[in-house]
């Protein structure tokens, strides 16, 4: 079984370690592969992190893909319609109003964690059968539960466990990343898939969060890269 952790930060945005540091870390740990998510500042930029990932790629020999976080609903239609440049479109989740365009929007892979700064999860049944319709996986986040303190962090996991429940009654896709700033960060498969039983899920649940979930996303970055892909749901046929 192949694990993926699709929600790392580099230094080009928020991060501390380099892309090659995170991506030779992330092959130590066992992971087949890793989603850069970064700021969008630019083609010139953009250009940039694409040489440096694909150097990381070949030195280490795991799958990278480029992903943009979209901070705003402003940002997020300008990444839409920027979308054949980049492999993955993540929504920067918690604002109420930036979920619920998360959710209605094809092109958004994940919706990263919607409980962000909230009292409660940030979702309701409306979203979670949007996200379905519409393939978004609503992340679980390690990272917002590393960085919580004591009195916020039950709160914390309570949303979480909302949303788990709320995934699964409408058979929304959850993904498992660690929202790693740094290498230090980055947690093993094993810890992962543990931290997702912790937040309700079943042991088969919490694998396939970390496996066939994400790999759905590198298998549709796949395709955009196909001359044949035209939005999401409509592809040339011959």
């Amino acid at each position: 079984m192949k694990f993926f952790d699709m929600h790392v930060h580099s230094a080009f945005s928020e991060g501390e370690s380099s892309v090659m540091q995170l991506a030779q870390r992330a092959k130590e740990l066992g992971y087949a592969g890793i989603c850069f998510s970064e700021y969008f500042e630019g083609r010139a930029r953009l250009e940039q992190l694409k040489a440096e990932t694909a150097a990381a790629q070949r030195a280490t020999g795991i799958e990278i893909l480029l992903g943009f976080e979209a901070r705003n609903t402003q940002e997020l239609r300008r990444l839409v319609e920027l979308r054949r440049m980049f492999d993955v479109l993540l929504a920067h989740g918690g604002d109420i109003a930036m979920n619920r365009a998360a959710v209605e929007t094809r092109e958004v892979d994940i919706l990263t964690h919607p409980e962000h700064g909230r009292y409660d999860g940030g979702m309701n049944h409306v979203m979670a059968r949007l996200a379905k319709e519409n393939g978004v996986a609503i992340e679980l986040n390690f990272r917002e539960i590393l960085t919580s303190n004591k009195k916020t962090r039950s709160r914390v996991l309570e949303n979480m466990r909302d949303n788990v429940a709320l995934a699964r009654k409408y058979k929304a896709p959850i993904i498992v990343c660690s929202g790693a700033v740094s290498h230090a960060e980055l947690r093993d498969p094993l810890s992962m898939t543990s931290m997702a039983q912790l937040l309700g899920m079943t042991p088969v649940e919490a694998k396939t969060a970390l496996s066939s979930v994400p790999q759905s996303i590198f298998d549709k970055a796949g395709k955009r890269k196909d001359g044949k892909w035209v939005m999401p749901g409509v592809e040339i046929v011959k």
